[in-house]
């Protein structure tokens, strides 16, 4: 299962941490995957085309994305990630779950 980790501050969402396979599919062939990377790079290459406000790290288990400074854009476009993931859990609540918002 992907596990997406939403940790917020009192009032902003800190960081998004993600992990896991989805096993909807062998790996390469799985469209749960594959949107959620999708739906993640985009966000991430989005958010850096604009400003340097978050910072990612991937060690091959966990992406992390760290929200550095907070604007109309960054929370935007963190948000519309977030829609979207939420959107997959819907359809493959075995497959993917959203946790912390």
């Amino acid at each position: 299962m992907i596990c997406v980790k939403i940790n917020k501050t009192t009032k902003e969402i800190a960081s998004i941490w993600i992990s896991g396979h989805s096993g909807y599919a062998q790996a390469g062939f799985d469209i749960v995957c594959s949107a959620v990377s999708s739906v993640v790079t985009t966000s991430i290459n989005a958010i850096l085309s604009f400003k340097k406000t978050i910072e990612v790290t991937d060690d091959g288990k966990i992406l992390k994305i760290f929200i550095l400074n907070h604007d109309k854009i960054t929370n935007t476009l963190i948000q519309n990630m977030i829609n979207h993931l939420k959107e997959i859990e819907k359809q493959y609540k075995k497959n993917i779950k959203v946790e912390g918002e």
